[in-house]
């Protein structure tokens, strides 16, 4: 609709918009739906939106589709942004606290969001076969969204990913393949195997349109709060495309007029087994190294090395933010305190902010009177193993 071209998100080359894409020709880095917001702008405003849809479609002048016929929906996003004041009380400062909860997608995770977005652009494109490695809910979420646009799905999982996200997609037509390896190992089966099968690929930042998909966490986060930010997000990093959405959404809400430019500090919560991010904050680095042995419960927190690792670092320090690592033994606990305080079954990964939160108020990062926001991004009860 309002697309004008596609960007690399590093060496800033331009692309054309209208064809089917992975990475950038020039480096090799992730791609960035660029768009008219003088344009988008005209008919997406504030006052527009009361009467809308309630689903991230909401915001449909800032997405790339632009044949409506070809939306893939199950009426994706809204979700709601809880107060959690009781569980606020239980920590030694005073907080405006809430938990966006993204359990409440369709597939029970925030994944709905990119993939919505990536099997709407490939139905668009006219793809048949899309294909991607997964830790577990991006792989639910795929199976359902490419069974609904009548297309093949081809999914390579670790082997010991949690079984309800195996059988979800083998529920719902995907092809399934259990891999002894990591997120890491399956993504080099899909880039080895895509061109013989005549798969898309819509690996995690290796296709433009999940990530446009994700940003609306940003819009809705901004709209539920009355187009004032809060002071700090906390989100549990794995590939990091929700946080790089939204801190894209930030900017082109900006440039249309919607907000100024302060921005909440953002903190990216990884687990102590599994902290690329964190480790590459620390030394003040602008790529992550892939983080060796990387082990944890929190499956989606399983990404040893993230294709969008400069993005989510280049977000984290042009915020004043910060990246933190919780254990194990942390995370899982926080579900069930989570869970007492609140009623929100969370996914470990967004249980996750619960501890980091808590080291963040130990060393004055975090002070009383601030507007926090913690992300669950997904369902507990697809994590039965872990408890």
């Amino acid at each position: 609709m309002n697309v004008t071209h596609f960007e690399c998100a590093l060496c800033r080359k331009h692309h054309e918009a209208r064809t089917l894409q992975n990475l950038c020709r020039e480096c090799g880095k992730p791609l960035l739906v660029r768009y008219d917001l003088a344009s988008a702008a005209r008919t997406l405003k504030p006052s527009t939106l009361v009467d809308r849809e309630s689903s991230l479609w909401r915001y449909r002048e800032v997405l790339p589709v632009e044949d409506w016929t070809n939306t893939v929906s199950f009426g994706e996003g809204w979700t709601p942004l809880l107060s959690a004041q009781r569980l606020a009380g239980k920590l030694r400062v005073n907080l405006d606290l809430y938990i966006k909860d993204e359990g409440q997608n369709p597939t029970q995770s925030f994944k709905a969001r990119g993939m919505t977005a990536a099997i709407s652009m490939a139905k668009e494109f006219g793809v048949k076969k899309v294909a991607v490695p997964s830790a577990g809910n991006a792989a639910g979420a795929m199976a359902a969204y490419a069974a609904r646009a009548g297309m093949e799905a081809y999914i390579f999982m670790p082997s010991d990913t949690p079984r309800a996200n195996v059988i979800e997609c083998e529920q719902t037509g995907a092809k399934v393949t259990l891999v002894d390896g990591l997120i890491t190992d399956c993504g080099k089966i899909v880039a080895e195997r895509k061109e013989a099968e005549g798969w898309f690929d819509v690996s995690t930042l290796k296709e433009p349109y999940r990530v446009e998909g994700k940003k609306t966490m940003g819009y809705e986060l901004a709209e539920q709060l009355n187009w004032e930010l809060p002071d700090v997000i906390l989100y549990p990093t794995g590939g990091g495309t929700g946080l790089i959405g939204m801190w894209k959404a930030f900017d082109e809400m900006e440039e249309m007029g919607w907000i100024g430019p302060k921005r909440p500090r953002m903190v990216s919560v990884q687990s102590s087994t599994c902290a690329p991010i964190v480790r590459a904050f620390k030394k003040g680095e602008r790529f992550a190294d892939e983080f060796e042995n990387a082990s944890t419960v929190a499956s989606g927190l399983r990404v040893p090395k993230a294709i969008g690792d400069f993005l989510i670092l280049d977000a984290i320090r042009a915020s004043s933010g910060t990246a933190i690592a919780v254990d194990d033994s942390e995370l899982v606990a926080a579900v069930g305190e989570m869970g007492a305080a609140e009623g929100v079954f969370t996914a470990p990964e967004g249980a996750a902010c619960l501890p980091a939160l808590r080291k963040l108020i130990d060393s004055g990062f975090v002070k009383g009177g601030e507007r926090v926001v913690l992300f669950n991004t997904g369902a507990g009860v697809k994590y039965l193993e872990c408890f």
